[in-house]
């Protein structure tokens, strides 16, 4: 057990390392910082993060009933989670709320799971392609820190989340509504100032 959690973290550290770019190596190296420059969240809440949603997703599809007729999103920022998806029933959606607030490291759960038959192929893929765009047109912004942001969309609607300064908040926004195909925008910032 101890080797596969440690396996698992190396993993993830040199994922979150590869993700935040060669450029942000540097500072984290030369000035022993405990965080990647460009993100408020420590190294270690990063790769929590990235845990807490495999062992979310891990639960989620043990559950049979949401397994087979659900579809589930589970995005994490520091210890706040985000659930997307479709179920098609109340009861469903709960249980999948449930399965969260379980977890002892969850601080908050927003529950935008939408009462409906499981999205297609052809419509994640577009929210996949959205959220691209985005996340592409907030990392190229020179006024904003794109890697402060999450960005997930679910069926045209593109959920942001991050530790943020109101200023930087608004600018994703902004940016988010230029993007072909959102049809809406949800923040769930935590605000810096």
């Amino acid at each position: 057990m101890n080797f596969k959690r440690t396996f698992l973290t190396t993993i993830l550290l040199a994922y979150t390392l590869l993700l935040s770019g060669c450029s942000e190596l540097a500072p984290l190296v030369s000035h022993g910082a405990t965080t990647v420059a460009a993100d408020q969240r420590t190294i270690g809440t990063m790769m929590d993060d990235e845990v807490l949603e495999m062992n979310i997703s891990d639960m989620v599809s043990k559950d049979k009933d949401l397994y087979e007729k659900s579809h589930i999103n589970i995005t994490s920022f520091n210890f706040i989670i985000l659930l997307t998806g479709e179920a098609p029933t109340q009861a469903l959606k709960n249980r999948v709320e449930k399965i969260v607030l379980e977890h002892t490291k969850t601080r908050r759960v927003h529950n935008m799971i939408t009462i409906a038959a499981p999205s297609s192929i052809l419509t994640r893929t577009s929210d996949s392609a959205i959220t691209a765009r985005v996340k592409a047109e907030m990392l190229g912004d020179k006024n904003i820190d794109g890697h402060k942001i999450k960005v997930n969309t679910e069926n045209g609607v593109t959920y942001l989340m991050g530790l943020v300064k109101r200023k930087d908040g608004n600018s994703a926004v902004d940016i988010t509504q230029g993007i072909s195909g959102v049809q809406k925008i949800v923040k769930l910032f935590e605000y810096l100032d």
